[in-house]
């Protein structure tokens, strides 16, 4: 019979080398930067996105997620197509981290862009931005569908404010028509910012902004909210106005308006050609991110959905609301196809 006889000593020391050195290896294997990384915005100084750059450059150092350090640039002319023309061109570059929106994926739709949607992959989506319809405060609106019936009495007349032409917010206002038989006259200005100004001093009817552009305003009673284009209503919170808060905000679906949903993903890409390695390391950084305290004071405090997506569940998310938004392109003519 055969009996196995203990290794000796100097017999065993070779193996654990080899063993020690497969581990080095493997560890090799797994990408990470060593040097410096540019998160490139695709808005200007102070816009949402920079802010969601910013906030994820923050957490990272605070928590030292990563042990190089991180450059912003903000690229945000043409509505964005600056930032992503930039890091289209960096093809294979994993030290270009692309933050945007859904715009990445639509503005080659309805404008000739110097990239295309594929120059750049998808790396996660990480909170959704919500939309909601928005009048004057002293408008005698009460709710949505009080505005809704207006609109119908005057088809055409009444003024919606917006950011840019053919952008998310003028596509919401093609489905809200749409969906309620309505017309209205939509009027683009340069950001956010200025179209809650125009509403603010009774310029125009409505505007469809983010809540965090627009709460100052609602706290001062200069601007009122009547519903939110999202599934169920927001999270219960402190009041901002007489007593109301975002989670007395009717769904706009409740209110006669058949849109469930409509919001714009907080979007972060990679160029193309960049390794499987470089996105896997981004989605386990982000996703820390995303599980940090100040990402949740982050959304709460810009009344944004948290929502972590990314591979597959990311792409098919992409599909589909490329699917929804494109055919309101081609039913306006915006398509550049």
């Amino acid at each position: 019979m055969y009996t196995l006889k203990p290794l000796c000593t100097h017999q065993l020391r070779p193996l654990a080398l080899f063993f020690a050195a497969l581990t080095v290896s493997g560890s090799a294997l797994a990408w990470q930067p060593d040097r410096p990384v540019e998160f490139v915005v695709t808005s200007g100084a102070g816009g949402g996105t920079d802010t969601f750059a910013r906030t994820v450059q923050s957490i990272i150092g605070k928590h030292q997620l990563m042990d190089e350090s991180i450059i912003v640039s903000n690229k945000g002319g043409g509505s964005g197509a600056e930032g992503y023309v930039y890091s289209a061109s960096s093809k294979d570059d994993p030290y270009k981290l692309t933050f945007g929106t859904n715009n990445e994926y639509l503005l080659p739709e309805v404008g000739d862009m110097p990239y295309a949607a594929d120059d750049l992959q998808p790396v996660a989506a990480m909170a959704m931005d919500e939309f909601l319809i928005w009048v004057n405060g002293d408008a005698d609106y009460a709710s949505a569908k009080e505005f809704i019936d207006a609109a119908k009495q005057n088809p055409g007349k009444m003024q919606f404010a917006g950011s840019q032409s053919k952008d998310t917010d003028q596509t919401l206002v093609s489905m809200i028509e749409e969906a309620t038989g309505t017309e209205f006259r939509y009027v683009p200005f340069n950001g956010g910012s200025q179209a809650l100004v125009q509403l603010a001093g009774g310029h125009v009817d409505a505007n469809v902004n983010n809540p965090n552009e627009n709460l100052g305003q609602w706290q001062a009673g200069m601007i009122k909210p009547l519903c939110v284009f999202s599934p169920e209503q927001l999270p219960k919170g402190e009041p901002v106005h007489e007593g109301k808060g975002w989670g007395d905000i009717p769904t706009c679906q409740s209110q006669g308006i058949d849109i469930a949903e409509y919001r714009m993903p907080r979007t972060v890409w990679l160029p193309a050609g960049a390794s499987e390695e470089a996105v896997t390391y981004y989605q386990d950084l982000l996703k820390k991110v995303s599980e940090t305290p100040e990402w949740k004071d982050y959304v709460t405090r810009t009344v944004q959905t948290s929502q972590f997506l990314s591979g597959d569940e990311l792409k098919q998310y992409i599909d589909d609301n490329a699917s929804t938004v494109k055919k309101v392109f081609e039913q306006e003519g915006w398509s550049a196809s």
